[in-house]
């Protein structure tokens, strides 16, 4: 399978976290019913900006409860979309710190984990966090 072309092909805009614990590790979840491990966060609702988005999404999908003010923006990125044959994803990315909260999958989250390189190289890993944020 050939990758997208990114420039052209249709989009999936979202909003994703960069969250890392002590280790350097990085925070992946699997959706139910997809292979691939990815950022958390999501597709904005209705009116939300992509802030809103993903404070939103990480207290559906997480449990964990951030404001806007501990989102630190990384800028847009994008990659093939690990869920969507075919698509772009566009990717308001945010750093944020959990203060001590302990993240646990919720709602369409099977799975989470935290994963460095060396584990990232057995896993199947959405192109977003593999090309862009898996080393930092």
């Amino acid at each position: 399978m050939t990758a997208p072309d990114l420039a052209s092909s249709p989009t999936i805009r979202v909003s994703a976290a960069v969250i890392r614990d002590t280790s350097g590790r990085l925070l992946l979840v699997r959706k139910t019913g997809t292979t691939a491990f990815m950022q958390p966060g999501g597709k904005p609702e209705s009116g939300e900006n992509p802030g809103e988005t993903l404070v939103r999404e990480l207290r559906e999908e997480l449990g964990i409860a951030v404001t806007l003010d501990d989102l630190r923006s990384r800028g847009v990125f994008r990659a093939a979309a690990a869920n969507e044959a075919g698509h772009t994803v566009i990717a308001d990315v945010f750093d944020v710190a959990l203060g001590g909260q302990e993240p646990r999958a919720a709602a369409e989250i099977a799975e989470l984990r935290w994963v460095g390189e060396a584990e990232a190289q057995t896993l199947e890993v959405a192109p977003l966090a593999r090309d862009h944020f898996l080393i930092d």
